[in-house]
């Protein structure tokens, strides 16, 4: 462990520990395997961001890093795993009986979804909710990148306040409301109901939570 620098933090890593895993907090014990760092960070980078603490098991107990090579690890998840590249910070710091923990510090993505390679060969993009990293809900990603001008060829949407649209809102205002059954309560077809969610979330009037294991779209308002 010689050739890992660290800074002093004992007490700064365990007042940390004391919080848990939340929703901007997520312990890795091993990291020898990148893309399950990369689902974290790519989870971070598409919500508000967070930190890894990394040598540190899910039960808060510390075991430390092992070396430098623990690093590499970190930056080859978020250089070569997320899609686009996602810039990160880490820090080592002395946890105490010989241990490193690696703080890893993930920033909100300024354009998003942040994706990873999976072994499929398929790109997923992540969400952190609560101590989770989630599967984004593929209307999700969609608002995301109309949000932050992946798709300038898409048509303008036009909010009217008799439309198809204001019946969505409507309805998402009383209560979270899954894509499937909006379309049954507003009489119309699915494709048209996730066109009118895309942009309603993309317009910043409505979002996704994850409610009782599944995707909702609720009003920005509640």
């Amino acid at each position: 462990m010689k050739d890992l620098k660290a800074v002093k933090g004992r007490y700064y890593i365990s007042r940390l520990i004391e919080e848990g895993e939340h929703e901007h907090q997520d312990f890795k014990f091993a990291i020898s395997d990148a893309r399950k760092i990369a689902r974290s960070i790519s989870a971070f980078a598409n919500n508000d961001g967070g930190r890894l603490l990394i040598g540190v098991k899910d039960n808060g107990a510390i075991a430390g890093v092992r070396n430098e090579e623990d690093i590499f690890v970190v930056e080859q998840a978020a250089t070569m795993f997320c899609e686009p590249e996602v810039p990160i910070q880490v820090t080592a710091f002395a946890a105490g009986e010989g241990h490193i923990v690696l703080r890893v510090d993930i920033t909100r993505a300024i354009t998003r979804p942040v994706t990873v390679k999976e072994l499929d060969g398929r790109r997923r993009a992540y969400y952190r909710v609560k101590d989770e990293n989630i599967v984004a809900h593929p209307l999700m990603v969609e608002a995301w990148r109309i949000a932050d001008g992946h798709n300038p060829d898409r048509q303008p949407f036009v909010l009217s306040s008799d439309g198809p649209e204001n019946q969505i809102l409507t309805h998402i205002e009383r209560e979270p409301t899954t894509p499937q059954r909006l379309a049954i309560l507003s009489h119309l077809s699915q494709s048209r109901t996730n066109d009118i969610i895309v942009n309603l979330c993309a317009m910043g009037l409505a979002k996704f939570s994850y409610i009782d294991g599944i995707f909702k779209v609720t009003h920005c308002g509640i």
